[in-house]
């Protein structure tokens, strides 16, 4: 697939722009500041419905407006799907799929799929589980788009439940909580852990053609015992759970048991990557996910967007070497870089001058 056209009104530091975009490589040059992180990441919106670099939408709406639109022309399989989004930062998105109006934004999802990778990588090995949880339900959200649903029902059954723990409510009317807690739960777990099974032999292989010191692993920890790839099982695990952690609960306010307690587990060797690895091989394991999830896409048959965000100055030439292969392969990729001189010479695609929220052609 490919973004043919990109529209954008109010968005971050776009009062109004508009782009034709090619196959291949698009690249935006720009110092810092200028606005061309804010192209990827109105692409990443449409293919998450999230921001991968903020967690509220009001950032993303142009300071005075309103509500901010992106537009996109997708082409995929001889076919052109035009996606509009209105985003609002204090009432629910609207959304319009080939000018008709959907129900829900969920439509959109699964029709822009997109890897990208940026400095804030790191993050997956030396920031708090929040960004490994994230990184796997993202990928879950892309390829499954149906589990998005389930996600939001998990997160609100959280909400309400945390509310009625803190206000020490009675057992009875927690009782309906604890159910969605254990029905969305438990499908949140067998879905990450399926996914990891897919994801750990890309990940290892990964890893081996960047560094081949130490064996790197995939995990998975889980405040139940022992979680399993089926949901009903884990489902009666969360609700066992829950009755035997019921009174440090009430102590505590919070709800101690399902999904938002987990984590994805990194390890080198016999150690956990973090508060071990070098900063070599922290980028490495941090580049051999990305790397790995862009594969599972492919082994899909999807032919995912590549976002390329500043991330050639942060590495080596090996792990250079590794993405441009990659970018030359992918049908469509977007590259980010403060001055020309960051770029490899392999890159050849076609180059825009960010400058003050303009964009221009070279």
């Amino acid at each position: 697939m490919h973004v043919s056209h990109l529209s954008l009104t109010d968005f971050r530091s776009y009062s109004s722009l508009d782009l034709k975009l090619q196959p291949g490589q698009n690249i935006f040059i720009g110092e810092n500041g200028e606005g061309k992180t804010n192209i990827i990441e109105s692409l990443m919106y449409l293919a998450l419905l999230s921001s991968h670099r903020i967690s509220s939408d009001q950032p993303l709406v142009k300071l005075g407006a309103e509500r901010t639109y992106v537009r996109a022309k997708i082409e995929s399989d001889e076919r052109t799907t035009l996606v509009e989004l209105e985003i609002n930062a204090s009432k629910a998105n609207r959304a319009k799929v080939n000018q008709n109006p959907v129900r829900s934004q969920k439509e959109l999802l699964g029709i822009v799929k997109s890897i990208c990778f940026s400095p804030e990588d790191l993050d997956l090995v030396r920031g708090d589980p929040s960004e490994r949880r994230s990184f796997l339900d993202q990928l879950l959200i892309q390829r499954s788009p149906r589990l998005a649903g389930v996600i939001t029902d998990y997160e609100r059954a959280l909400k309400q439940r945390n509310s009625l723990l803190k206000s020490r409510a009675p057992q009875a009317a927690l009782e309906p909580w604890n159910e969605h807690l254990a029905n969305f739960g438990g499908e949140v777990i067998a879905g990450r852990l399926s996914l990891i099974q897919e994801l750990e032999p890309l990940f290892q292989d990964a890893y081996k053609n960047l560094s081949t010191k130490k064996a790197a692993k995939l995990g998975y920890k889980s405040s139940i015992a022992n979680p399993t790839t089926d949901k009903n099982e884990n489902k009666s695990k969360i609700r066992a759970t829950l009755m035997e952690v019921s009174n440090q609960e009430r102590d505590r306010g919070v709800s101690l048991v399902g999904p938002h307690r987990d984590d994805l587990l990194l390890n080198l060797g016999d150690h956990p990557v973090k508060g071990y690895a070098s900063h070599g091989e922290s980028w490495s394991i941090a580049l051999a996910l990305r790397l790995a999830s862009y594969q599972l896409f492919i082994n899909d048959g999807d032919k995912p967007i590549l976002i390329l965000d500043d991330v050639f100055s942060e590495l080596d030439e090996g792990r250079r070497e590794k993405l441009i292969s990659i970018s030359s392969a992918a049908e469509q990729t977007f590259i980010t870089v403060a001055v020309e001189s960051d770029l490899p010479p392999e890159i050849t695609g076609t180059r825009f001058i960010v400058t003050s929220g303009k964009v221009a052609q070279l």
